[in-house]
């Protein structure tokens, strides 16, 4: 069988080939995807104009924003495009491009997202402190570690991935290039990419209880407050970012740790939207459209464009 080469072309297989069904596909990602963008943009565009809500908080948000846009860029138009038309290829270099973003960007995600517990568990646990810990240059260390992982990460998962040759049918059974599919297709046993990805399951399982340990302890300190508002609104926000976090980090294990099927089914892709659609959707909602400050910075804005065009 024919070796893959920078000159070939994947094909990706995505819901369906019936037709009908890939204009449903088309106009339901389409929609899921102006809202995330409207969602994030919108808060990265609040978080900068409005000098209340330069804040460490505020500054993870904004940075949370951007990450979503990007990864949900990055599948979502390619999946809508080839829907529409028809055409279910993508070329090996946009098929390595997919694969380096989406680890730099989930990657960092995760450790933004741990790094944003921490910062509640500051805000709520030690309040006196806060200032202190939580000072400018910490979040833009914080900030810039996050990324800094998200890029070692993204860096060794591509070239593991494509440094064992790939033989047969290029079919990947997804509607974008992710990396169990793309291990399917090796000619032989790929090692390192392998060792990678355990890699990366261990570190993002860390975070994961470090989240929950960030949580118990701010859970523990709100159940002492004694107004019902105030320990109403830390749940309220709270819990979903618990509940996202989660579904995040457990469909993505799910993904990589269990064996691919020998006929791909529908249940793999339902799965992979929760770790590559859904989260950049419902952060907005979860961490800051509800949010007071972010409804009163919204209506200033209101404010001052009426003014304006007055």
């Amino acid at each position: 069988m024919d070796n893959f080469t920078s000159r070939s072309t994947f094909f990706l297989m995505g819901f369906s080939d019936i037709r009908e069904i890939q204009i449903f596909h088309a106009v339901l990602f389409l929609l899921i995807y102006l809202e995330a963008l409207l969602g994030n943009l919108l808060i990265i565009m609040l978080t900068t104009k409005d000098h209340c809500l330069h804040t460490p908080m505020y500054f993870f948000l904004k940075n949370l924003s951007f990450l979503d846009v990007g990864l949900i860029s990055i599948p979502v138009p390619k999946s809508i495009m080839n829907s529409l038309t028809n055409d279910n290829t993508i070329s090996f270099l946009g098929c390595v491009s997919q694969v380096f973003f989406f680890f730099l960007l989930a990657t960092t995600e995760v450790a933004l997202l741990t790094v944003m517990s921490y910062d509640r568990y500051i805000a709520i646990c030690h309040p006196l402190r806060y200032d202190i810990i939580m000072s400018h240059g910490a979040c833009v260390r914080m900030a810039a570690s996050s990324w800094l992982s998200g890029s070692l990460n993204a860096i060794l998962h591509t070239a593991f991935t494509f440094s064992t040759p790939m033989c047969g049918s290029p079919e990947v059974h997804q509607f974008f290039c992710d990396v169990p599919q793309l291990l399917s297709l090796a000619c032989s046993f790929n090692t390192g990419e392998l060792v990678v990805i355990g890699l990366s399951l261990v570190l993002d399982f860390g975070c994961f209880v470090f989240i929950d340990i960030s949580y118990i302890h701010i859970f523990s300190t709100v159940l002492r407050i004694p107004s019902r508002e105030g320990r109403s609104k830390a749940f309220s926000t709270c819990l979903p970012h618990l509940i996202v976090v989660t579904l995040f980090l457990s469909s993505g294990y799910f993904a990589y740790l269990r064996p691919l099927p020998k006929s791909p089914s529908l249940w793999d892709l339902l799965i992979s939207v929760f770790y590559t659609v859904v989260p950049p959707t419902m952060n907005p909602l979860i961490y800051s459209l509800r949010n007071k400050d972010m409804k009163m910075a919204l209506r200033k804005l209101k404010i001052t464009g009426n003014f304006q065009s007055n």
